[in-house]
């Protein structure tokens, strides 16, 4: 029985240890090599934030100025007037021509508070990324932030 109990241990210091250095290729790819070589998007990118306006609230918190890639990515929802956020509402798009929607590669990490999104893998460059949501009264809110991922 001890024999098993040691083996069993053994067996499971392995796995942690293996998902601790896996930490590289557990990487989420949020925009590919092909996807960044797209061409920016034509005109300007509107974003409608006239009046007052009750719709829900999206502020992105990190990262900061340029970071290297793996990066993590954080934004915060805020509600107003006792509406919750549908999280089944978040739409991520990359601004390209065509754009590109990253919201299933965003999903996992989509809550009713915000994303936390640890390690979201991007190619070095400059990224526009537009987050669109939704409250349970059906608000839209909307924010528009640039992405620098500098070189390795």
């Amino acid at each position: 029985m001890g024999e098993f109990i040691m083996k069993r241990h053994i067996l499971l210091g392995f796995i942690a240890a293996g998902l601790l250095f896996s930490g590289a290729s557990r990487a989420t790819p949020l925009i590919t090599e092909e996807e960044a070589k797209l061409p920016p998007p034509k005109g300007a990118v509107a974003a409608d934030r006239r009046g007052i306006m009750r719709g829900p609230k999206v502020e992105f918190v990190s990262p900061g100025d340029s970071v290297s890639s793996p990066m993590r990515l954080v934004l915060k929802f805020e509600s107003y007037g006792g509406a919750k956020i549908d999280p089944d509402s978040v739409k991520v798009l990359f601004l390209r021509t065509p754009n590109v929607d990253l919201t299933p590669r965003v999903k996992p990490f989509v809550q009713s508070d915000g994303i936390n999104m640890q390690d979201a893998e991007l190619p070095p460059g400059e990224y526009t990324v537009r987050v669109d949501i939704k409250d349970s009264d059906g608000r839209p809110g909307t924010a528009i932030f640039t992405l620098k991922v500098a070189p390795k």
